[in-house]
């Protein structure tokens, strides 16, 4: 068996956008080009999604308005899924909706039990433009589900309600990362 190249390996950790930015309040562009510029990006978010300790990262959250995301995320019974998806669509979010504690890249150090549906399905593209559908369930549903949130432009607090929005939006606002905190 031939050895095959660590995702990220040779990418560039780029600096990751925080809550405020406004690239993480639109809605990503269609990707168009299945090229070496796409090639470059998703290494780029690999090595930066490896170097903030995640589990996922879209390409927003790294001021590239782009619908791509990738993956390194354990399921429920710590199987490994690991890919990137290119104009990923959710195609399906069903099952029971479940509490889990969820944080994000962009709001580090927030985190709040957020509902997600227990089994998302999404279909898109791999880098090299082959269509995907990857199926997930637990922990790796949520994080599909949280990186489509991402390509549209909203993110996990957007899914609280009542005193668990307060509570994370107000940790957001003290962090030592927010802009005048």
């Amino acid at each position: 068996m031939r050895p095959r190249t660590i995702p990220g390996s040779s990418g560039t950790v780029r600096p990751m956008r925080l809550l405020g930015d406004p690239v993480l309040r639109s809605s990503a562009a269609e990707v168009t080009g299945f090229d070496p510029e796409l090639a470059r990006l998703v290494e780029d978010m690999y090595a930066t999604m490896y170097a903030a300790d995640g589990v996922g990262l879209a390409a927003p959250q790294i001021g590239v308005p782009l619908r791509v995301f990738v993956y390194d995320c354990p399921d429920d019974e710590d199987r490994r899924h690991l890919g990137a998806v290119v104009n990923p669509r959710l195609t399906e979010a069903d099952g029971v909706v479940v509490g889990g504690t969820e944080g994000c890249l962009s709001l580090p150090g927030v985190t709040a039990t957020t509902p997600r549906f227990d089994r998302a399905v999404v279909e898109g593209f791999d880098p090299h433009g082959e269509p995907v559908r990857i199926e997930g369930t637990g922990f790796f549903a949520r994080c599909l589900q949280h990186e489509c949130d991402h390509l549209g432009g909203e993110l996990f607090t957007d899914r609280l309600t009542g005193l668990r929005r307060r509570r994370a939006l107000r940790a957001a606002r003290r962090a030592p990362w927010a802009r005048g905190g």
